[in-house]
């Protein structure tokens, strides 16, 4: 039994032309948490300080990828003090939106720091009081920052670090606003109070969704799926008309405009870091989608993408777009 109205079905955003189906300015709104990131230097134990955070690597990945008549806007809420006034300063310098992040006056950032082996990256987070947290306690606020947006993007721990009641506030925003949005479960149970409350809300907002993008590995640990089909065919019993699974460079399963099918034979590549390899994926596969691919060729954009990405050290790397030739 949902708790909140779930909308109609949303046909992804698709171009026509120079321009895209709908009036105002082409606008993608991304919905999160960012944070203060802290990696391995590699010399006498000192680190680099960065900022990340899934929907933001997202968010700055669109804005490299789409054109600049796309505004790529950033909804989160940042403290007062020092580091989340350079968090603003980084949106801004990476030509994102800024004008819907929320401020508050008794909270601050979250962190996390990234430990390498042999290219698999771990976290360790300190972020229970961060102001993102509180990022839905004003919903006007939030359908305020959705008004004339094309697409809306968001994730699981979008939802998993809000408390209960704001989960059901953000999601009915959303339907309320009439504005398709992207979901990308990326489930991290500790971010939740149980799996059972995990599975239970990425299921209600799988199923308002217009996109899905999971990932089978988290598919499976969480809902016990034996493959990427079948992470593939539950979302679809659930009615998402657009389900893209990743699979860490595997074959990738997917379903849109009612076909289905499986990319498979990219390139491989040996990475140095997986951290944000999803994110970007997710931006690549989306710009393309919004500029009217289809979803094979928009899977190979996103592939493209998550390839350069996982090559480099840290979330936000230097790109070539897909179809761009490198300088």
């Amino acid at each position: 039994m949902h708790l909140f109205p779930l909308p109609a079905k949303h046909p992804v955003p698709r171009m026509e032309g120079p321009g895209i189906r709908g009036n105002g300015v082409a606008r993608i709104v991304s919905i999160g948490e960012c944070m203060i990131e802290l990696s391995e230097a590699g010399q006498g134990g000192l680190w680099s300080m960065g900022i990340a955070g899934d929907t933001l690597n997202t968010a700055w990945y669109l804005r490299r990828l789409l054109p600049e008549a796309w505004r790529v806007g950033y909804v989160t809420r940042v403290g007062e003090e020092e580091f989340s006034a350079r968090i603003l300063a980084f949106l801004q310098e990476a030509g994102l939106e800024v004008a819907h992040v929320q401020r508050d006056a008794e909270r601050g950032p979250g962190l996390y720091a990234i430990s390498l082996k042999e290219g698999e990256r771990s976290f360790t987070y300190w972020r229970g009081q961060s102001a993102a947290r509180r990022l839905a306690d004003d919903p006007g606020k939030v359908a305020e920052a959705l008004e004339g947006a094309r697409l809306a993007y968001l994730s699981g721990i979008t939802l998993a670090i809000l408390e209960p009641g704001r989960r059901e506030a953000l999601l009915e925003v959303l339907a309320q606003s009439g504005v398709p949005f992207a979901f990308d479960p990326n489930i991290r149970p500790r971010l939740w109070e149980s799996m059972d409350v995990a599975r239970d809300w990425v299921h209600r907002a799988s199923r308002a969704a217009a996109i899905l993008l999971p990932s089978a590995d988290d598919e499976a640990a969480a809902f016990g799926d034996t493959s990427p089909e079948a992470t593939r065919a539950r979302y679809a019993a659930l009615g998402v008309p657009e389900v893209v699974v990743k699979a860490g460079g595997g074959p990738i399963h997917w379903q849109a405009e009612g076909e289905e099918g499986c990319a498979q034979g990219h390139a491989p590549v040996v990475p140095v870091d997986t951290t944000g390899a999803g994110d970007s994926f997710n931006a690549g596969y989306l710009a393309a989608r919004l500029q009217g691919a289809a979803p094979a060729a928009a899977i190979a954009a996103g592939h493209h993408v998550a390839a350069q990405v996982v090559m480099a050290r840290g979330a936000l790397t230097a790109i070539t777009p897909p179809g761009a030739v490198p300088a």
